[in-house]
Order: C-alpha cells, then sequence, then structure tokens
C-alpha cells in the first residue's frame, strides 16, 4: 500500500476510535431553590439544566436511535442534600401506556424509566433508582453479576401521565449514593426508559451487547461540585405485636427494638439491629426431602438481604445459618424421657460495616451473635424436666476485601468464622476470588482458592481442606465460550456459616454458545448454548457425572417466550452420598431429562406459562415425569391474580431408607408430588397494596419393594427387612398481608397467616381427604402488626 493511504487510512481508523470512545456527557446544575417532587415540573429552573436526549435502543433492536415520538429529556439539579431528576417521556400513543400498580421493587407490566449512577465512575457497580408510569419505586445495587433489589433507600419520586406522554420527577438523597469527597465529582451515569407494550428498553449512553460488559460504557455525569452532605445517620424504632393460636395453646407477644444506619464516611456505612424480629418474613417453601442433602431455602430477613454483594463474594455465606437450627441435638436412650429438641437459635444482635473508597477497595465486615440454646427432657413418669444445651453463644463473623481496577476487574479477599462458646466446634473458610477482564470485556479469566479450618474440641481433631476453581470465557459478540475446572479436597468444609452438598471431587467443563443481537427472522432474541461437564471422586476416580447440556431460548416478535433443554447424561455414574456411608457409593443409570418451557407475552391480560419436563433412564419403568401450569390474569391495573399447580410423578425412584445391621437398605418406590399456588395483589395506590399469599404442598412415597445394597454399588432385592417406610407428608400456608408505607422508609404492615402440616407412614391417596385432614390437624394462626418508622437525624438534631 502507498505510503500516503497507509497514514490516511491510519489517521481514519484513529478518528474513528476517538468518537466511540468518547462518553456521553451531561452537566448537573446547582441550585439553591426549593424543589417540590409532585411531576408538575413547574420550578424554572428546570428549564435552564442541560438536556439529556438521544435514547438509544438496548434490546430487542441493540443500537437503533429513539423514534422522534418517543423522544426522551432529562435534567438533572443539585443542592447539598440531594440531586433531583426530570425526565420528559414523549408517547405519541399515551392512552396506551402500561401502568400496572404494584409493589415496591416489582416492575409489573408497565412503562419505567430510570437513572444509573456510580459515584466512582469506576465501570463496577451502579445504584439504580426506577420508577414506573403508575408511581412504583424500584431500586437495586447492580453488578455486571446481578441486580440485587434486596437493597432499599430513602428516596422520592412522583410521576404524571400527560397529553405527550408522562412525566418523571425525583430526589435522591446523597445518603442513598455513594462517592469521593472529591470537590469536583465526575460520575458514570446512564438513563433508561422502557415502553413495555412494544417490549422496548432504551439507554442514553449506547450499550453495544457485543461487548461482554455493561456498566463501563455508561455516559458521564459532571457538574456536581463543592457538596456538604449532611450526617448520615438513621433511626428505624419498631414495635409489633403477635396474637398466635392454635387449638392447644393461644399466647401474645410484643416486640420493640430499632435498626440503625449511620454513615461512617461518604463511603462506608454501618448497619445494626437491636432486638431483631423477623416475624414477619415470608414463609419457607418445605418439601418432603427424601435425600441425602438438607432443603435449602432463600434468605428473607432483610437485614441479611439488603445491600450484601459485598458478603456474598466467593459463595461462603448462607445467612440461614446465623439463627438457624442447633448445630448438635439432645437425646435419650430412656424409653420413659421425651426429648424436645428447639427448631432454631434466636438472633441476639447483628452488625454489618460495607463501603468503597476512591480507589476502588471495598470492605465489608458483619458480625452476628446468637444466644445459648437448650433441648428440654421431659421424664413421663416421674414429672421430671432438665435442659440440655444444643448450642453454645455463638459468634458468626464475616470479612471481605474487593479490590477493582480497570474498571472491569477484580481481586478479593474473604473470611468467614464461627466461634461457639466453650468445647463445641469451630470453624474458619477463607478464600481468595479473582476476576479479570481485559480491557474491551471480550475475555474473562476468573478463579478462586478456598481453605477450610474446623476445630473439633470435644474430639480433639482438626479439619483442613482446600476448593479451588479456575475458568476461561470469551463473553462478547455473538458466538461465546467457556472453560474451566474445579478441585475440592475430602476435608473441604464451609458448612458452619456457608452451604456445601458435597466434596472430594474433581472436574472439568466446557460451554459453548451462539446468540443473536438484533432480531432476526421470526425471533426478537434466539440463544443457543452447548455444555459439558465431567466430575470424578477423588478417592476412587470414579465418574460422579458426566452430562451433555443443549438450552435453546427464544423471544419471538410477538414477546412469546420458549426454551428447550435437553440434558444427556452418556455414562453410568456413582452416588456417593445416597448410602449416607463413607466410602459406599450407589450406580446410577445413563439418563436424559427433557423440558419444554412456555410463557406467553405478560403485556396480555391473560397470560399463561407451561412446563413439561421428564428424565428417562436405562433401567426399566425407572422415569420422572413433571407438567406445571400457571395461568394469570391482570383485572385491571390494581389487581392481578396468579395460580401455580405442579405435578410431578417419579416412578420406581430408588432411595435410602434405612440401616438393617451391617446392612443398607434401599427402597423402590413411586413418589407423587401436587403442588398448588395462588397469589391475589390488589394495589391501593402506588404505597398501599394488600396480597393474599396460599401454598397447598403434598408429596408421598409408596414403597413397591426393599432392596440392599452392595459393595459394587448394585442393588439386589431385600425379603427380611419389613419396617413401614411408607411417607406422606403435606403442609399449607396462607399469608392475607396489607403494607402501607406512609412515609419514606416508614412502614405500616398486618399480617394474618396460617399453617399446618402433617407427616405419616400411612398414606391416603385421595386429594380431598388430604387437604380436608391437613386443616384437622391443628390449624395453626397468627395475627401480628408492625410498625416501622424512618428518623432521620438531621430532621430531629435541632430538638436536642
Amino acid at each position: 500500500m502507498h505510503p500516503f493511504f497507509r497514514a490516511l487510512l491510519t489517521l481514519t481508523l484513529l478518528a474513528t476510535n476517538l468518537v466511540y470512545s468518547q462518553k456521553k456527557t451531561v452537566e448537573a446544575k446547582s441550585i439553591s431553590e426549593k424543589i417540590v417532587i409532585d411531576g408538575e415540573l413547574d420550578e424554572n429552573i428546570w428549564n435552564t439544566a442541560k438536556v439529556a436526549s438521544d435514547f438509544v435502543m438496548l434490546e430487542p433492536d441493540n443500537g437503533v436511535p429513539i423514534a422522534p415520538e418517543k423522544k426522551t429529556d432529562v435534567r438533572i439539579l443539585y443542592d447539598n442534600e440531594a440531586i433531583y431528576v426530570s425526565a420528559l417521556l414523549y408517547d405519541n400513543q399515551p392512552n396506551l401506556i402500561l401502568k400496572e400498580m404494584t409493589q415496591r421493587d416489582n416492575f409489573g407490566t408497565a412503562d419505567h424509566f430510570g437513572i444509573y449512577i456510580n459515584g466512582f465512575n469506576d465501570g463496577q457497580q451502579d445504584f439504580r433508582f426506577y420508577v414506573s408510569a403508575s408511581g412504583v419505586q424500584m431500586d437495586c445495587i447492580a453488578t455486571e453479576a446481578e441486580e440485587d433489589y434486596s437493597w432499599d433507600a430513602i428516596w422520592s419520586s412522583s410521576v404524571n401521565i400527560t397529553e405527550f406522554g408522562w412525566v418523571v420527577e425525583m430526589r435522591i438523597p446523597y445518603a442513598a449514593l455513594r462517592f469521593s469527597k472529591e470537590e469536583k465529582q465526575t460520575w458514570g451515569l446512564n438513563l433508561y426508559r422502557e415502553i413495555k407494550r412494544d417490549r422496548q428498553k432504551y439507554t442514553w449512553s449506547p450499550i453495544d451487547l457485543k461487548i461482554g460488559a455493561t456498566l463501563p460504557q455508561a455516559g458521564l455525569l459532571q457538574g456536581i461540585e463543592n457538596i456538604k452532605p449532611p450526617v448520615r445517620l438513621f433511626f428505624i424504632p419498631y414495635a409489633s405485636y403477635y396474637h398466635e393460636r392454635n387449638e392447644n395453646t393461644s399466647n401474645n407477644t410484643f416486640k420493640a427494638g430499632m435498626d440503625i444506619k449511620y454513615g461512617i464516611n461518604d463511603s462506608f456505612t454501618l448497619d445494626a439491629i437491636l432486638v431483631p424480629d423477623f416475624g414477619q418474613t415470608v414463609y419457607d417453601n418445605v418439601q418432603l426431602n427424601l435425600g441425602p442433602f438438607e432443603q435449602q431455602f432463600n434468605e428473607n430477613r432483610p437485614f441479611f438481604t439488603e445491600g450484601t454483594d459485598l458478603f456474598n463474594k466467593g459463595g461462603l455465606l448462607y445467612s440461614r445459618r446465623i439463627g438457624g437450627s442447633p448445630s448438635t441435638y439432645a437425646s435419650s436412650e430412656n424409653p420413659d424421657e421425651e426429648v424436645k429438641n428447639p427448631a432454631s437459635v434466636n438472633l441476639i444482635n447483628a452488625v454489618k460495616v460495607s463501603g468503597r473508597t476512591s480507589k476502588g477497595l471495598g470492605v465489608g465486615f458483619l458480625n452476628a451473635v446468637t444466644e445459648q440454646t437448650f433441648a428440654t427432657v421431659n421424664n413421663n413418669v416421674s414429672g421430671e424436666s432438665r435442659n440440655v444445651e444444643v448450642e453454645p453463644l455463638t459468634n458468626y463473623n464475616v470479612f471481605v476485601l474487593d479490590q477493582r481496577f480497570n474498571q472491569n476487574s477484580s481481586v478479593s479477599f474473604v473470611n468467614t468464622n464461627v466461634t461457639r462458646n466453650g468445647d463445641y466446634r469451630d470453624a474458619n473458610v477463607s478464600a481468595l476470588v479473582y476476576d479479570l477482564n481485559t480491557k474491551n470485556n471480550k475475555y474473562n479469566l476468573s478463579g478462586d482458592l478456598k481453605y477450610s479450618y474446623i476445630n473439633e474440641l470435644r474430639n480433639f481433631d482438626d479439619q483442613k481442606g482446600i476448593n479451588t476453581t479456575l475458568g476461561f470465557a470469551k463473553k462478547g459478540g455473538n458466538w461465546r465460550y467457556s472453560l474451566g475446572g474445579n478441585y475440592v479436597s475430602d476435608e473441604y468444609d464451609s458448612n458452619d456459616l456457608g452451604i456445601l452438598f458435597i466434596n472430594n471431587y474433581h472436574g472439568g467443563y466446557g460451554n459453548f454458545g451462539y446468540r443473536i443481537l438484533n432480531p432476526s427472522g421470526i425471533f426478537n432474541t434466539f440463544r443457543i448454548n452447548t455444555n459439558y461437564y465431567l466430575e470424578f471422586q477423588n478417592t476412587t476416580g470414579r465418574t460422579q457425572q458426566a452430562q451433555v447440556n443443549i438450552d435453546v431460548t427464544s423471544t419471538t416478535r410477538q414477546n412469546d417466550y420458549f426454551s428447550l433443554a435437553v440434558y444427556l447424561n452418556p455414562l453410568q455414574t456413582y452416588d456417593f452420598y445416597e448410602a449416607r456411608t463413607s466410602g459406599r457409593f450407589v450406580n446410577i443409570p445413563k439418563n436424559i431429562y427433557t423440558s419444554l418451557y412456555f410463557s406467553s407475552n405478560y403485556n396480555r391480560p391473560f397470560a399463561l406459562d407451561l412446563n413439561f419436563y421428564s428424565t428417562a433412564t436405562t433401567e426399566r419403568n425407572r422415569e420422572n415425569i413433571g407438567f406445571t401450569i400457571a395461568p394469570r390474569y391482570r383485572v385491571n391495573d390494581r389487581l392481578l391474580l396468579n395460580l401455580s399447580g405442579d405435578f410431578y410423578n417419579q416412578f420406581s425412584d430408588k432411595g435410602w431408607v434405612a440401616f438393617d445391621g451391617n446392612d443398607i437398605i434401599f427402597s423402590e418406590r413411586d413418589r407423587n408430588t401436587i403442588t398448588g399456588q395462588l397469589a391475589v395483589k390488589y394495589a391501593i395506590n402506588p404505597r398501599m397494596t394488600v396480597n393474599v399469599s396460599s401454598r397447598y404442598y403434598w408429596s408421598y412415597a409408596e414403597n413397591k419393594q426393599f432392596l440392599t445394597l452392595q459393595e459394587n454399588g448394585v442393588l439386589i432385592p431385600n425379603s427380611t427387612f419389613t419396617e413401614n417406610r411408607n411417607y406422606d407428608f403435606s403442609t399449607w400456608n396462607f399469608d392475607l398481608s396489607y403494607s402501607w408505607w406512609f412515609a419514606p422508609g416508614s412502614q405500616l404492615s398486618v399480617l394474618y397467616r396460617n399453617n399446618a402440616s402433617n407427616f405419616s407412614n400411612e398414606i391416603n391417596k385421595s386429594v380431598r381427604d388430604n387437604f380436608s385432614n391437613l386443616f384437622e390437624n391443628n390449624l395453626n394462626n397468627i395475627f401480628s402488626v408492625s410498625f416501622r418508622y424512618f428518623i432521620d437525624y438531621n430532621s430531629i438534631k435541632n430538638a436536642f
């Protein structure tokens, strides 16, 4: 090539790169006058602020400019207390704007406007604030990995539907954000709009989905200077009353306590709960668990869900351990004694400190203390009773350091520690976690190294183990892939404050996938992924898992969703856990799992979810078949009905049931499970809702024949074991709740709850009889009222 043309090409490429590397920028305007958040925008100062506009589609047609009739203009003001945001969202058909009214943090079927703020402009974490066309607020802390909607900030907003579209007005206090102490602030900023009827999402700063990371593609907010944020100190006192009644007892309980939030500085916040009360948290979906592992439940307690992204680094924290079941249990060999073990341990208090410095160093500290707990042993002959300690005073601690760099990479150190008073078991687990990305976010190297140390004081036995993973991935573009491996030693154990089902294995995985980034043909979105995984037990080298998976997901032009999954296990594998005996295993036959799922467009008043799933094996008659149907009907913008039914049949399932001398006894059994759920939402206004949530669950396992496990993992018929190993379990939960956010951060909630459960070794296969018997089995009723009030120190300091 001629040198002149080579130079011209070089200059052209440099100019093109310069244009595309420049970030969109908008300036905030300083104000001294008061802004009333009413959705009217009648303050003249709004007209003097710079405008952020020219939104670009994020999904489904990535990169297409917004239509002129859907123009969106955003302005930002600020003072020493907060930033103020106004948005004019034009729509040539304002009568078609969807505006379902929901609970907070539930997007529902409505148009939305959002602002994403990154106070450190490091491309790593956003504070996101949304408001729907019906006025409902949603907020979250967002990273590339997840959006955490359990985080709730205190901010104000108002909307107004107009003849040209709709208007949004927001006030976001600095207390809801994190940023540096620089005199001149430069924040990462993006603005979001969703037009729900078209299922179209737009952003102010364009996001190229060919690039693996979205947060670093934000624009810039400049102009904020010399702000002096007020002290961040908040008190949330609460009072609650509970009346509980069943056929045997009735009692009343009154509780009072306080949550405290204190901004140590602009970056770090302390959260503390004094005398906690979690009595109104969502009920657990308990199941008949016949497997070798405990059932894992979601965390529903606000303190342990809000703003915990740092503490979840490395996957070492399962917060349900704190205040969960005791680590030991009492028993008695005396047939005259009845032992009552407690189901849980009371939490005395908890505190957490978290935040991030201007240099990108995140620091998290969580500490909780649970009380000494006893089981009760009653002698039915003498009438005497005694207490047996099953859990001492216990301290739980989590410490995290997370250093971010290059806008899109991080290295973290995590430590969890459980210290029990006296000679009980103590545990300590540490992890080094890394997530490294190239500058263009196209390639990723990630992994971890975890080390556990268990001190069994009673047995004078220390246990040390390691767990490590390493993975490489191509994240951007239409074609994406990943590969990696993991190793877990036989003594690695993180279960004191985490949750771990298996150890003593090593494995490797691969993933290869394709996706469209713009609508094509009949599809708005289309993805196909293939996954490959092999896992081997360390001691014997036997194969524990061998899977080839294919997942296809798509959204049609009518925004109906389809997915197909095929999971093939082409090799015989070995289960080292079902036998409940170290070193023993049971053979698992080759099998194939398939799932077909359909979800119709929720924009329609009536929508339907359907899912069919099944597993077939090479063993005769050993198969599973399941079907889920979930219709939903949006009566109007306030009332939504959801119904779900799941029917699951397992034929010739084989699982452990007992030990008989030196024999390990399995059962070949048929198992049927029915789950029915009903949810009703009625929104009185954006801050007041009434909700009904109910769940009926019934599962039974009927023995066909007993089997004895051989040393080689084969099961052979057993004719000598004759105990009843049939299982019938049913449970019912019903919640009727009223929630009123009567002021920012302040809530009145009223809850009526009833529940019942029944377990038996005798099976009655009549659904009607089972449901009726469940309510006759000592139905428990709870009525509760909880009042929480948010107090900003700045609003009361003059009184002192």
